[in-house]
């Protein structure tokens, strides 16, 4: 173990620990064995994975192994044979166990052990094992280099402030008699721990450099596939990122060709709705002006036959203008008055008689009448003599 495991050891416990504690492990394993429980029989067994724990137990010169949880038991043997009958026997046990999923506890009895229950602060949770080796002298009859022990944090009812810790603790003389018989026959194990009715009691008397290491083949499989998982999930994310991107920029393609249609849409529309103002404008003013031919033919109609035009106008304003000559200009006024046509007729300046024609030279204005309201109104053009 080099000194970078040392130093990150106590957080790895710390960590180990607090998981251990939350009712996580709980809750995937039994969601697990439901999935698990719904694949087929022969499937099932590929992914049962974990450690499987198997009790080794030593009564009266006999070994007998089983798997905790599970109260049958294998057929014993003697602890006389020699070792590579007894590994062949322990190996026939566990046949049924993965190699890399078996796990040995070597299960002592109950007169063997003394429990002890103490009352520890919380600052303790994290360095229980040192703990156990400071209150050994006090809690037990026992120095802490004449036993093997475990302290271990168990959940009941403690005061603010403190934990409540159970502490395990069996002689070495009956630990290493046991120890020394296994590596006689060539068994290694992993923990030293006592039963609770069919299952281990979850201690491990066993130091930490006593224990037999493994090592895990799938482990760097697992990774592998971890990264292989954490690649893929990368590479889903920047590939809905991308199809985001794409879409939005399809949208935008789509939007900015929506915009430049309804950018065309309003120009025509404005175009019609000028083409419609101004023939409207148009027909307006056609309605609401008089046509110079009818004005023409009402003053045609009106004005008598020794009078005649010299000169006739009509202004944007619907403004006539009249020069001539006539026999008898001053009744110019009272034939206009009658005309549905012209309305305001008025001389300006002073009669004159021509010496060469011996008639009177007049001039008159009149305003444009709208036929349809009376009202005066503009010409639809502007006139010049006749």
């Amino acid at each position: 173990m080099n000194s970078a495991t040392q130093t990150l050891r106590p957080q790895l416990d710390r960590a180990r620990r607090a998981w251990r504690g939350s009712p996580l492990p709980a809750f995937f394993a039994w969601w697990g064995g439901e999935l698990r429980n719904l694949l087929p029989v022969r499937w099932q067994s590929f992914f049962s994975g974990g450690n499987v724990w198997c009790l080794l137990h030593h009564h009266e010169g006999q070994w007998y192994v089983r798997r905790s949880g599970q109260a049958q038991i294998s057929a014993p043997w003697s602890d006389a044979l020699e070792a590579p009958e007894q590994q062949g026997l322990l190996n026939a046990a566990v046949a049924d166990v993965d190699r890399q999923d078996l796990r040995l506890a070597l299960c002592l009895s109950q007169e063997a052990i003394l429990h002890k229950r103490l009352l520890l602060p919380e600052a303790a949770r994290d360095n229980l094992r040192q703990i156990g080796a400071f209150e050994m002298d006090r809690q037990t009859p026992f120095r802490v280099d004449q036993v093997y022990y475990d302290l271990r944090e168990v959940p009941g009812a403690a005061p603010v402030g403190r934990i409540a810790a159970e502490l395990v603790v069996a002689p070495r003389a009956v630990v290493d008699a046991k120890l020394e018989h296994l590596r006689n026959a060539g068994i290694a194990i992993d923990a030293v721990d006592l039963c609770k009715g069919d299952a281990r009691l979850g201690v491990n008397l066993l130091p930490p450099e006593m224990a037999r290491p493994h090592r895990d083949p799938r482990r760097r499989l697992n990774l592998a596939l971890a990264a292989a998982a954490a690649l893929l999930i990368v590479l889903c994310l920047g590939q809905w990122l991308h199809n985001r991107q794409e879409a939005l920029t399809a949208m935008q393609t789509q939007v900015d060709d929506m915009r430049g249609d309804a950018q065309k849409i309003a120009l025509l529309r404005k175009q019609l709705e000028d083409s419609t103002s101004a023939s409207g404008f148009l027909a307006k003013r056609k309605t609401d002006s008089v046509a110079i031919v009818d004005v023409l033919q009402d003053l045609t109609a009106r004005i008598p036959d020794d009078t005649w035009l010299e000169r006739f106008t009509i202004d944007s304003a619907g403004r006539v203008g009249m020069q001539g000559q006539s026999a008898k200009a001053a009744s110019l006024i009272d034939v206009l008055q009658s005309s549905k046509l012209l309305t305001g007729a008025n001389f300006q300046g002073v009669i004159q008689r021509d010496p060469a024609t011996n008639k009177e030279r007049f001039f008159m204005d009149a305003q444009l009448r709208n036929p349809a309201t009376g009202k005066p109104a503009a010409s639809s053009s502007a006139g010049g003599s006749p």
